[in-house]
Parts: C-alpha cells; sequence; structure tokens
C-alpha cells in the first residue's frame, strides 16, 4: 500500500464523502417526506386509492436505479417543455438530477416499508384508539404513524445503508462524489487497488456511523416509548 500517496490525496477523499453524506441525507429525507402519503394510501382498503401509489412503487422498486438515472439525466433533456421550464437550471445539473432520482427511489422503499409497519399494528390498538373517540385523522397522526415508526425504523435504516452504497452510481453522470473522486484520483496516480480500498474504508466509517446513529435512535423510542405507557 501507498500509504504515503493515500495520505496525499486524503482531502481529496474526504470531499467526495462529503458530497456523498449530502447526496444520501437529501434523499432520505425527501424520499421520506414523499412515501409518507404514499405509504398511508397503500395501506388503504379502497383499491382505487391504492392503484397510483402502487403504480409508483412498482415502477421504481422494478428498475435498476442506473437506469431510472440516466432516464432523468438524459432523457428529460430531450423535452423542449423542461428545457424551457423554471426546472430546467436544476435538472441540468448532475446534482440535483442525482439527488431526484435517489429521492423517487427510495422514497418508493420507504413507502412500502411504510405500508408494511401499518398493517402489522395490532388492530386492537386502532380500535382502541376509535373507542376513545379519536377521529381516523387523529389516529393515523398519534397512533398509528408512531406506532409504524417503531415497526419500521430498521428496516428504514438498512434502507439508508442500501441508498449510501447506491450513490456510488452518482459517479456515472460526473458527479465527483467519494467513488467518482476516487475514479478522478486513479486516472493522475494509477494505483486502482489503493485507491479504492482507501476509498471502501471511507464507505465502511460512514455506514457504522449510520448504524451507531439509527441504534441510539432506536434505543431511544424504546425508553420513550416505556416511559409513555
Amino acid at each position: 500500500m501507498e500509504w504515503e500517496v493515500i495520505y496525499k490525496w486524503l482531502p481529496k477523499l474526504i470531499q467526495g464523502a462529503a458530497l456523498t453524506l449530502e447526496l444520501v441525507g437529501i434523499a432520505v429525507i425527501a424520499g421520506l417526506i414523499l412515501a409518507i402519503p404514499l405509504g398511508i394510501a397503500r395501506s388503504s382498503k379502497r383499491w382505487y386509492v391504492r392503484a397510483l401509489p402502487y403504480g409508483y412503487i412498482f415502477f421504481f422498486r422494478g428498475t435498476p436505479l442506473l437506469v431510472q438515472l440516466f432516464l432523468v439525466y438524459y432523457g428529460v433533456a430531450q423535452f423542449d417543455a423542461v428545457r424551457q421550464s423554471f426546472m430546467w437550471p436544476y435538472l441540468r445539473d448532475p446534482f440535483w438530477c442525482v439527488t431526484a432520482t435517489m429521492t423517487l427511489h427510495t422514497a418508493a422503499y420507504i413507502a412500502e416499508i411504510l405500508r408494511g409497519a401499518i398493517q402489522a399494528i395490532p388492530p386492537g390498538e386502532i380500535e382502541a384508539a376509535r373507542a376513545l373517540g379519536m377521529s381516523k385523522a387523529k389516529a393515523l397522526f398519534f397512533i398509528i404513524l408512531p406506532r409504524a415508526t417503531r415497526i419500521g425504523l430498521p428496516a428504514y435504516s438498512n434502507e439508508v445503508i442500501l441508498m449510501l452504497k447506491a450513490s456510488s452510481l452518482a459517479s456515472t453522470v460526473t458527479l465527483l462524489e467519494l467513488t467518482g473522486m476516487t475514479r478522478t484520483i486513479i486516472a493522475r496516480n494509477y494505483l486502482t487497488v489503493d485507491m479504492f480500498f482507501a476509498a471502501g474504508i471511507f464507505y465502511l466509517l460512514m455506514s457504522f456511523m449510520l448504524v451507531q446513529a439509527f441504534r441510539q435512535l432506536e434505543r431511544w423510542l424504546r425508553v420513550d416509548a416505556c416511559q409513555g405507557r
């Protein structure tokens, strides 16, 4: 291992890692916001309410993220209406194309996680809320969603880790996140194994930090649940 060379390029790797975390952070938070109404609709008993979110989730879970990224980055620019719209300054920027694609992609998975968590809530808890005079909206926001959060959090944490690793695809559209920055460095020093080894260490460290953060959040939610009883 050329440790001196790795140390020389360490600031650039840190810069790429910071961009990776920024991409993942925006995508998983925006994806969660988008997934909440999708997950609620998917858990509805009415087929016409489930139909649209089902189609959305089926498409984004059934096609590779790389294909979706290429469709957004290369395909959207083919439409004159898009190029003349207010969205064009953002959609011609690879950062926002990657962010939008990752958000839409992860929202489909998070919506399914939320649907499963909602359906895993014991019916007696919902019936008890209704018996206490809660409206459907109040039961949703004060009983169903908090309970579903605790149930679905482990699966959500796995999705965040998967999106961290999937963010490496951003390098295919010229974005210099960690993998893209590593490939750029390799093009200058030709130390393929050394630099990808260093990038792998960064991914491991970021994954470890995310796992620890979610573990603390799960512990806090369990303590909060016990105190509320």
